[in-house]
C-alpha cells in the first residue's frame, strides 16, 4: 500500500513540475519566470529525492 502511494505521490510532484516548467516557459514577463523557477525548485528536489 505505501509503494502505490509513493508512486501516486511523484506522479503528483512530476506533474506539477511540468506545468510548472509550461508555464515557465511561456512567461514573457522575466520577474515571472524567476518566480516560476523559484516555486519548481522544491518539486525538482523532491523528484530527485534530495532534502
Amino acid at each position: 500500500m505505501q509503494a502505490v502511494i509513493s508512486v501516486i505521490y511523484y506522479a503528483m510532484v512530476i506533474y506539477f513540475a511540468i506545468v510548472l516548467v509550461h508555464n515557465f516557459v511561456r512567461a514573457k514577463d522575466i520577474q515571472k519566470a524567476i518566480l516560476y523557477l523559484v516555486v519548481l525548485m522544491p518539486f525538482v528536489m523532491r523528484v530527485f529525492r534530495l532534502k
